[in-house]
């Protein structure tokens, strides 16, 4: 324990890249945040950092010693929260890495059961594309992620998964509002605007499309799946999401329309934590409440937000 203080100010400098830059947030004399570090790789009995001319960074003994570090904090508060719920209260924090999707009306409403039950905790929700969630969860920076079809997948332990399937989003009077249902080729015949690579929804479409003779070719490409729901009220264009992002709209303007498994087969959405490790009470009890959430919503049938016409 007594050795936290001077790992803290370890995880400034890798951070940071520099003993001034750390220091200057510290809020400690470069001078005195040099002598703790050094003082802690003495008894250490390694240096932990490389340095470098322009800064420092750690090296491999360096990177194990910080993984410790974030490894003992999450025992801590997964300790607090045990100590916590012996008195009754139930208190900690949650911090969970999740993809856009999920922020407007998913995950609100989650934190907000949650929290009506238990006032004590506290979370803080981490916007991430696939690739950062599952870093966030190997460093100790997210206790849960809740993303759309993750990248590796080596330290990830699921917790739940529902299939999603990517669908056309646009307004209620594009030509193509009119079918139930739509093929592939149809979206991208048409302008478009999609979302980066970084993201499971461009991964699919890609995938898709390098099947068949399209091209995934956006008038607008963006990281925002805020503004791909915004844009499309404003010219006629297909935008891409799936259902869970648009699971609380209300706006007579859009519809969403299903794209053919034939093209497009369905991606996941999955809930995990890193895997081996014991969550604290706080964020294995919010685990549970998600992965319930997430089953009902597989059962909740998609729904456009207006009612297609018929063809004929």
């Amino acid at each position: 324990m007594r050795h936290l203080e001077s790992l803290r100010l370890i995880e400034a400098a890798a951070r940071a890249g520099s003993i001034r830059k750390a220091a200057d947030d510290m809020n400690i004399t470069a001078s005195a945040l040099v002598r703790r570090i050094n003082r802690f790789e003495e008894e250490f009995g390694s240096e932990v950092f490389e340095r470098l001319p322009s800064g420092v960074r750690l090296n491999p003994a360096g990177e194990l010693v910080l993984h410790h570090y974030r490894a003992t904090l999450s025992d801590l508060a997964r300790v607090k929260s045990h100590v916590a719920d012996l008195g009754g209260e139930r208190r900690g924090h949650v911090s969970i890495a999740c993809s856009q999707a999920l922020l407007p009306w998913f995950l609100p409403r989650q934190i907000a059961s949650y929290r009506s039950q238990h006032p004590g905790v506290t979370f803080s929700v981490n916007v991430r594309d696939r690739a950062r969630a599952e870093q966030e969860l190997a460093t100790y920076s997210s206790d849960l992620a809740l993303v759309f079809e993750p990248v590796y997948l080596v330290d990830f332990q699921v917790i739940a998964t529902i299939p999603q399937q990517v669908s056309a989003v646009m307004r209620a009077d594009h030509p193509l509002a009119r079918k139930p249902e739509l093929r592939l080729r149809d979206c991208l015949d048409a302008p478009h605007i999609a979302p980066s690579s970084s993201y499971g929804v461009r991964h699919l479409l890609d995938f898709a499309a390098r099947k068949g003779s399209r091209r995934v070719s956006p008038v607008v490409e963006t990281e925002s799946f805020e503004l791909i729901r915004h844009y499309v009220i404003h010219e006629q264009v297909i935008g891409f999401q799936i259902p869970i992002g648009l699971s609380g709209l209300d706006d007579q303007r859009l519809v969403l329309r299903k794209i053919s498994e034939r093209d497009l087969p369905p991606g996941s959405l999955i809930l995990g934590q890193m895997r081996g490790r014991t969550l604290p009470v706080a964020s294995a009890r919010f685990a549970m409440q998600l992965a319930a959430a997430l089953e009902a919503e597989e059962t909740i049938r998609f729904t456009g937000a207006a009612e297609p016409q018929d063809d004929t």
